[in-house]
C-alpha cells in the first residue's frame, strides 16, 4: 500500500471519548500514517503520509464502523516531499483549515 505522500481530510462522526479513542486506536495501527490531527469538535481527522487514500478510508471505516467521507485530498510532488534543506518536517505540511461555516468559534484564554 505504497502511494505519493499526500495530506487528506476526513469526516468521521466522533460523538464521544470512547468514539475518539476508537478512531485513534484505528488510525495508529496504520503504518502507512505519518502523522494526524483528530479535530473532535468539527469531526475532522487529518492524515499524512505515503497511502492510497481510499484504502486509508476503507480501512477506517471497517475498523471504526462508521461512516467516513473524504473531504479533500492533497497530493504532494516529489520535489515537495525531498527537499535538500530538510528544514520543514511532516507536521508542517499539515494543512490548516478554519472553522467550519455557519459553526461559532469557541475562544478560550
Amino acid at each position: 500500500m505504497t502511494g505519493k505522500f499526500c495530506c487528506m481530510v476526513l469526516r468521521i462522526n466522533i460523538d464521544c471519548n470512547g468514539c475518539y479513542r476508537k478512531v485513534q486506536r484505528a488510525i495508529l495501527q496504520i503504518r502507512e500514517l505519518e502523522t494526524h490531527l483528530i479535530e473532535e469538535k468539527q469531526c475532522r481527522v487529518i492524515v499524512c503520509g505515503k497511502f492510497i487514500p481510499q484504502d486509508v478510508a476503507i480501512a477506517l471505516r471497517k475498523k471504526t464502523n462508521r461512516r467516513v467521507e473524504i473531504l479533500d485530498i492533497q497530493e504532494l510532488s516529489h520535489g515537495e516531499e525531498n527537499q535538500e534543506d530538510g528544514s520543514e518536517d511532516a507536521r508542517s505540511l499539515v494543512p490548516r483549515w478554519g472553522p467550519v461555516p455557519n459553526q461559532k468559534q469557541v475562544l478560550t484564554m
